[in-house]
């Protein structure tokens, strides 16, 4: 692989820095999780989370806490894409890529229009940067 190779993002969408909130589970109806996303797209989300028993390839369900939304937010699904320990020390939690299965139609709509809101109010330099 060339380093120029290395660097190619092969993300679909724009990874937004929107702490939305997230409420999750694993499909085996473990315990209830709430963490804040770090970064979101329509495609998935990242965050930070103590949860050793979560691995990849886990299969989640989860409630996107979007602000505009009433009610108890967006249901989605999602598979643990990866999962990394942010340090060495024991008790590190770890960072948690999700990419989004299904997101229940009665909310999509709302989704997607919260992120496109969010892009449309990001700076001309940031959206040609993608970031």
């Amino acid at each position: 692989m060339t380093k120029k190779e290395e660097f190619i993002d092969r993300r679909g969408s724009i990874r937004l820095k929107i702490p939305v909130d997230i409420t999750y589970q694993t499909s085996d109806r473990g315990r209830i999780h709430t963490v804040t996303a770090k970064d979101i797209s329509a495609e998935g989300a990242r965050f930070e989370a103590h949860d050793k028993r979560l691995k990849e390839s886990d299969i989640v369900e989860m409630k996107l806490g979007i602000p505009e939304m009433s009610g108890d937010g967006v249901r989605a699904t999602g598979t643990v894409i990866w999962k990394r320990r942010l340090s060495l020390e024991d008790k590190s939690p770890f960072d948690i890529g999700i990419e989004f299965g299904e997101i229940a139609e009665d909310g999509k709509n709302s989704f997607l229009k919260f992120l496109c809101d969010f892009i449309y109010k990001l700076p001309e330099e940031k959206k040609r940067c993608g970031r």
